[in-house]
């Protein structure tokens, strides 16, 4: 009975992938061949403390605690092994610059796994890099250090799930946690979501990178463009899914507030408020994501497909190519009209069409001053100082309504203080021209504070600005139009208020 032979490189394909995957796991196992003992002479699990050193730099990573080295993980190891082993200080900081030497060898070179590449069939050798170098103290002489990439791979692989995906997931997760009520989980989830977003960025600019100088044909220029469009794709879906995260959590925010619920349990009303500033802001940075990939695939590539034409074009030899093959292979007159064609000039004839008459005219008229928009001027409108009075009384009401809301955490952003001023019974305001004025004036003049002097429009916000004291207000535009009544629409805003 005859065997079917197997397709070789369908069991090979990927293989240096694989392997790489593999290799992630070898500083582990590294760990667990070491015959270590505390104080009392009991053997130490070096590779479950090697697997809980990667999870303590992953939680200071998500906590954004980017001073971390030996002393900090001696100290978290010590409180771990408590009730477990036997350990002082000293051998707690000896066992945690081992595990650390361990990932990250002190030459400061990435580790190198090396192996057989049966795919390619040559000897071959994978680098990788679990923990890198993130500041150092010259006064206290000391090095920190954060997970590098293949430690966040490493990381999420023992949570059984890919990386490209993990955003998604994420994404699925938080949404459970939220319906369930686990606002706390929630929180430590978008956390999660924020490293996501910073790792896909780094990403992306390798990839920009890896793009100019790795098209060399049009084999790879088709690769890289279908890759491009798998990214874009992924990640308009996960923006799709951000929004209608972020309408899930306001539909909570507003059921809460209905319920009393900020008065009743005032730390779970801020637990959502929390929850909807930092959504918001992954939201912003991934929303950045989805751009860098649309400039990705309309110019960065469209470069490199022009770099490879010129290339061709330089690289052309007219005498060799041409008039060699011409020459020294006489071709019959059919063959070398066929060669010569993409070397002559298009024909070209000047002719003028009856019905250029009926095209559209442009008519324009001389004026001596340029009118544009602009602003309503105070003394142009009717009734001169009684409306320049009014105007300064209402932006006063608007900057303390502002900040009110932004007291109770409900101002971060300009469709927050819409739904604010919902809530207070207070709509009436944005339905009037001199709101929307008031937030131009601010975005054009931000940063302001009290005692702006010199420039145009501060009398008219001198009473508003008086309000802020020794504070200062920044006001940077978003990517969300708000179009919260028919007659006004205006781009939202990120609202900030520090100290001066």
């Amino acid at each position: 009975m005859a065997v079917d032979k197997l397709e070789l490189a369908g069991v090979t394909d990927g293989y240096r992938e694989r392997m790489r995957r593999l290799a992630l796991f070898s500083p582990l196992l590294d760990l667990e061949r070491m015959r270590s003992a505390d104080l009392g002479g009991q053997p130490i699990d070096m590779k479950g403390l090697g697997l809980l050193t990667l999870l303590f730099f992953f939680e200071q990573k998500l906590m954004r605690q980017y001073k971390t080295g030996v002393k900090q993980l001696a100290a978290f190891l010590k409180q771990l092994t408590e009730n477990v082993y036997a350990l002082d200080d000293e051998a707690c900081e000896h066992l945690a610059r081992t595990i650390i030497q361990t990932f990250r060898p002190t030459s400061g070179k990435k580790r190198s796994y090396p192996f057989y590449d049966w795919e390619r069939r040559e000897e071959s050798a994978i680098e990788y890099s679990l923990l890198k170098a993130h500041g150092f103290d010259a006064k206290t002489n000391t090095q920190y250090y954060t997970l590098d990439e293949d430690g966040l791979e490493l990381v999420f692989a023992t949570k059984e799930f890919y990386s490209e995906f993990q955003l998604s997931i994420n994404q699925l997760m938080l949404r459970k946690q939220l319906e369930k009520g686990e606002f706390a989980a929630a929180l430590k989830q978008i956390n999660e979501m924020r490293i996501d977003v910073e790792t896909l960025e780094d990403r992306m600019t390798r990839l920009k990178h890896e793009i100019q100088r790795s098209i060399i044909s049009e084999e790879t220029f088709e690769r890289y463009k279908q890759l491009l469009d798998d990214i874009y794709s992924r990640l308009a879906r996960e923006d799709e899914e951000f929004k209608e995260l972020r309408e899930f959590v306001n539909d909570t925010r507003e059921r809460l507030y209905a319920r009393d619920v900020h008065q009743k349990e005032g730390k779970t009303y801020e637990l959502v408020l929390k929850i909807a500033r930092e959504l918001e802001s992954v939201h912003y940075a991934h929303s950045a994501l989805l751009d860098k990939a649309l400039s990705l695939k309309n110019t960065t590539l469209v470069t490199a497909q022009e770099s490879l034409y010129y290339t061709g074009l330089h690289s052309f030899n007219f005498d060799q190519d041409i008039v060699s093959r011409i020459v020294s292979a006489p071709l019959p007159l059919e063959a070398m009209k066929g060669v010569l064609h993409p070397f002559l000039k298009v024909e070209e004839n000047k002719v003028w069409s009856p019905m250029a008459i009926f095209a559209e005219q442009n008519i324009t008229e001389e004026r001596k001053e340029k009118m544009g928009p602009r602003f309503l001027e105070a003394e142009e409108a009717e009734g001169g100082d009684r409306y320049r009075a009014w105007l300064i009384a209402k932006y006063r009401e608007l900057m303390q309504l502002f900040l009110k809301a932004y007291e109770q955490e409900r101002a971060g952003t300009l469709a927050a203080f819409f739904d604010y001023l919902d809530d207070i019974g207070q709509s009436h305001l944005y339905e009037q021209r001199s709101f929307y004025d008031f937030w131009i004036l601010m975005h054009q003049r931000s940063p302001v504070e009290q005692g702006m002097e010199g420039e145009e429009g501060s009398a008219l916000l001198g009473e508003a600005l008086a309000l802020l004291g020794g504070r200062v207000l920044e006001v940077q535009e978003a990517d969300r139009i708000i179009r919260q009544c028919e007659r006004f629409s205006i781009q939202d805003m990120i609202i900030m208020v520090r100290e001066r």
